[in-house]
């Protein structure tokens, strides 16, 4: 079902790892269901994680693309967008990536990371899977970058960054949106979108996209009101 090269696995009630340096996209697919992400070859599943000095509950999301429809707040960060230029392609990074990089981190607190090569391999189009790039031009100037990965049925984003002196176009929203038309566009049926926390945090704009589902860490997707509620 897939090519695997498959290094360590490590379990325990509440964090698993593994290292898998190509994988088909049919099985990316399955592994996504299952709870797992990953960055680069490092793939992972997650139960709790460290905000604001206190554990929490992580749960991942998903848009069922079927039930996807545009909020009032999506249609506008769209029509903001209207002389943006966006252009999907293989993903690859260079020293323009990196500098917007280095921006974009400078928004951040806690847990702030020190190299994209934190997010995506040094072969960022093919480990361990197709990974594209949605990247957004204003005029001539680059200025926000988001990364996907392509499976069969499937998409999932990776990570996405921006110029700060950018942030009135909500980039980081832009991108997602454009991600969601493009999985649309390819017949996808899902688009996983990383996670979020059960309490409130800088990841709930993921969790006001219709057709979101969450996973209760049970093998099952479920509504995502009725896994924040359980």
């Amino acid at each position: 079902m897939a090519e695997v090269e498959l290094d360590t696995e490590f379990e325990d009630d509440d964090w698993q790892y593994m290292h898998l340096e190509r994988v088909s996209p049919e099985y990316m697919d399955v592994l996504w269901a299952d709870g797992w992400r990953h960055f680069g070859s490092f793939f992972f599943r997650q139960k709790l994680g460290h905000h604001e000095g206190n554990f929490t509950s992580i749960i991942p999301l998903r848009i069922n693309l079927n039930k996807f429809k545009l909020s009032k707040s999506q249609n506008k960060v769209l029509r903001k967008n209207n002389q943006s230029k966006v252009i999907f392609r293989t993903a690859f990074i260079d020293e323009q990536k990196e500098e917007i990089f280095f921006k974009h981190i400078t928004r951040f607190k806690e847990n702030i990371p020190s190299s994209i090569y934190d997010f995506v391999d040094k072969d960022t189009a093919n480990v361990p899977c197709q990974t594209m790039e949605c990247c957004l031009y204003w005029e001539d100037v680059l200025y926000a970058v988001s990364f996907f990965d392509v499976g069969k049925w499937s998409n999932s984003s990776i990570y996405a960054m921006f110029d700060p002196a950018f942030s009135q176009l909500s980039p980081g929203m832009h991108t997602l949106l454009e991600e969601i038309k493009f999985a649309q566009r390819f017949n996808k049926d899902y688009l996983y979108t990383g996670y979020a926390y059960r309490e409130a945090s800088h990841y709930d704009y993921k969790k006001n996209f219709s057709g979101t589902e969450a996973y209760d860490w049970h093998g099952k997707w479920r509504n995502l009101e009725l896994v924040l509620n359980k």
